[in-house]
């Protein structure tokens, strides 16, 4: 393990049975807390994206937003942020998918992404992979290429890895942590 790895792993929460019984869940709000390991985190995530050419950095609502933003400040890149359906205003390109238990759609604004931009999405879980498989989708249909996905934590027993490199050809998928 490296000292980022072990610097931001120490800052993850475990947390039982949360959202509900069975789950433990990656808090990541101490990691945040902590300037030196969010900004080391910042770092990391803005490395990947100045490596791939990125021209904009897609975060992915709402922990995407909170990584997303200061890697593109730092990267000196645009910002766009991906939401859920209906929270944008204006006109937007929307993307369906499927989650465990039904379905849902993100959305960006429509002339937010050309094809002139390379885009590297930052989120902070991979988990089944749902959600960064739809930004991608929504990415190339704004015109934009994909430069990359880069997350902070992947729960790699859950498959997302496998789902995405399918449809990434040949951009990278970079996770700062694998659990």
């Amino acid at each position: 393990m490296t000292d980022i790895q072990e610097l931001l792993l120490s800052h993850i929460r475990d947390v039982a049975d949360y959202p509900e019984p069975g789950v433990m869940f990656k808090d990541i709000t101490p990691l945040l807390a902590d300037p030196a390991a969010f900004a080391a985190l910042t770092d990391a995530l803005a490395e990947v994206g100045t490596r791939e050419g990125a021209t904009k950095v897609v975060g992915l609502e709402a922990r995407g937003f909170i990584l997303g933003a200061p890697v593109a400040l730092r990267a000196g890149l645009g910002f766009i942020p991906m939401r859920k359906a209906g929270k944008l205003p204006g006109a937007t390109l929307s993307q369906a998918y499927e989650l465990e238990y039904g379905s849902a759609k993100i959305e960006v604004h429509a002339e937010d992404l050309s094809a002139d931009d390379r885009v590297l999405v930052v989120d902070d879980v991979l988990a089944t992979g749902g959600t960064a498989e739809a930004s991608v989708q929504l990415v190339r249909r704004a015109g934009a290429e994909v430069a990359g996905v880069a997350v902070l934590m992947e729960l790699s027993f859950l498959g997302g890895r496998e789902r995405l490199e399918r449809i990434l050809a040949g951009a990278p998928l970079e996770a700062m942590l694998r659990v």
